[in-house]
């Protein structure tokens, strides 16, 4: 199982507190540091089962100057999207929780990162 973080998150802090909490096997991911690439956000999205649009926080500064709120949301702008994601990091929702059976979710409550531990438990 493998979190990606933003330390400064109060959600990354509290999912990371569960997980100890239950004695999960994890790694930790900064993603602000590793930089995820276009490919790996496209393999979380696939994971995830979301669109890029999904997971874009879209009241960052960053997402703010881009204009990514009139961005066209569908599969013709889906690489444009990802790789933005990719170029400006601190877009990316969190935490993102990749799952010991092959799924992932958005761990932003405490029962998305209880659901991770029971799919990393199957």
């Amino acid at each position: 199982m493998e979190i990606w973080i933003n330390p400064a998150c109060s959600k990354c802090r509290t999912a990371i507190g569960l997980l100890d909490a239950e004695g999960a096997d994890y790694t930790v991911r900064r993603y602000l540091e590793d930089v995820p690439s276009a490919d790996e956000i496209t393999a979380v999205l696939a994971r995830l089962g979301l669109e890029p649009w999904d997971i874009t926080r879209t009241q960052e500064a960053a997402a703010k100057e881009l204009g990514v709120k009139e961005w066209p949301r569908d599969e013709a702008a889906r690489e444009r999207w990802i790789t933005a994601l990719a170029e400006h990091p601190k877009l990316i929702q969190r935490p993102i929780i990749t799952a010991d059976d092959g799924t992932a979710l958005v761990a932003r409550t405490d029962e998305a990162v209880r659901e991770a531990l029971v799919r990393g438990r199957r």
